[in-house]
């Protein structure tokens, strides 16, 4: 899929955006675009790769004319950039507007203007059901990719919009885990919301893997979700107390915002949920009837549960098991 192309990553400096990178490195891509808005860590990621196939364009999602320049003969576009931190959109939703939903629309028109191959966006468990700005944010980057097609003139553009969904990922920016390390290598207590608190379980590598397969497979309009274990917060803090040092913890209840557990797939999306590839996949309803998407993906089956797919109604992790894929993944150095 990758032999020979161009391809451009918004946000591209960041956890997720850096690690693509990496992967797209080993691939037979022609040339990746790095697009960002943060000079420092574009020189900082220049030079820590060094490879002659890569680009490194300021600027930022809210700048159509900027974007349309950057997509010139791109080939395929993933969709990092996003304002995250959900306090910190809470306190200014107006700005999450501008970057998150008039910056997505603005990848698009781009991509349209450009006809890009495929564009895939990089969304969240938060879209789901949203309970704060961030996640409703994030709800219509996932509605305007997913919807593009119906304003498109199949002969005329060729570009397949696609959207990928998950939680955090293990050891990213602003995670959990990284969070607790800190305070426990500083000796203060871990600061608990709900020790009863789960969240869905995926580490860098796993999320490489699930949005290169999704991006290889999608035919457009699709939301992909991974097939996921979950945690809970109980034994995450065990975890790190017998990796580290038992340093205490204070219960704060949960925040303003955010969810007991974890939703990948509401009770409503189940209806037009499958499973492909060891994937779910949720498709735009206005868009495919069941026989076409089993044209599509012959070995595709509907999704036969009537609940939704949350973290606390999967496998939960063992403890020791949490200890090994933290230690695996170094987030203790």
């Amino acid at each position: 899929m990758f032999d020979g192309k161009k391809i451009l990553i918004t946000g591209g400096t960041g956890s997720l955006g850096q690690a693509l990178t990496r992967r797209l490195l080993k691939s037979n891509a022609d040339q990746i675009r790095i697009f960002s808005r943060n000079e420092s860590k574009q020189i900082e990621m220049e030079s820590k790769l060094d490879d002659n196939k890569l680009r490194f364009l300021i600027g930022d999602v809210r700048d159509l004319p900027r974007l349309i320049r950057a997509f010139e003969d791109v080939d395929i576009v993933f969709h990092a950039a996003a304002l995250k931190h959900v306090p910190k959109i809470e306190y200014n939703p107006f700005e999450a507007i501008k970057t998150n939903v008039n910056g997505s629309q603005n990848v698009i028109d781009a991509c349209l203007h450009e006809n890009v191959e495929k564009a895939i966006c990089i969304g969240t468990d938060k879209a789901v059901s949203p309970l704060n700005t961030y996640g409703a944010t994030k709800l219509l980057m996932e509605k305007l990719f997913v919807t593009s097609s119906n304003y498109l003139n199949a002969e005329k553009y060729k570009t397949k919009f696609i959207a990928v969904r998950y939680g955090n990922v293990l050891g990213s920016s602003g995670s959990v885990i990284p969070k607790f390390i800190q305070k426990i290598k500083n000796k203060k207590k871990l600061t608990i919301t709900d020790p009863q608190m789960t969240r869905f379980s995926i580490t860098m590598n796993e999320a490489l893997d699930f949005i290169l397969n999704a991006s290889k497979i999608g035919q457009g309009s699709e939301i992909f979700v991974p097939k996921l274990k979950a945690y809970s917060m109980m034994d995450v803090k065990n975890a790190l107390f017998e990796l580290l040092e038992n340093t205490g913890e204070e219960n704060i209840g949960v925040r303003e915002g955010e969810k007991m557990h974890e939703t990948l797939i509401n009770s409503d999306e189940i209806r037009y949920s499958w499973n492909v590839d060891n994937m779910y996949m949720i498709y735009n309803q206005r868009g495919y009837e069941d026989e076409k998407i089993q044209n599509l993906y012959p070995n595709a089956s509907k999704m036969n549960s009537s609940e939704s797919y949350s973290s606390n109604l999967v496998d939960l992790i063992p403890k020791e098991t949490m200890k090994k894929i933290i230690t695996e993944a170094n987030l203790l150095n």
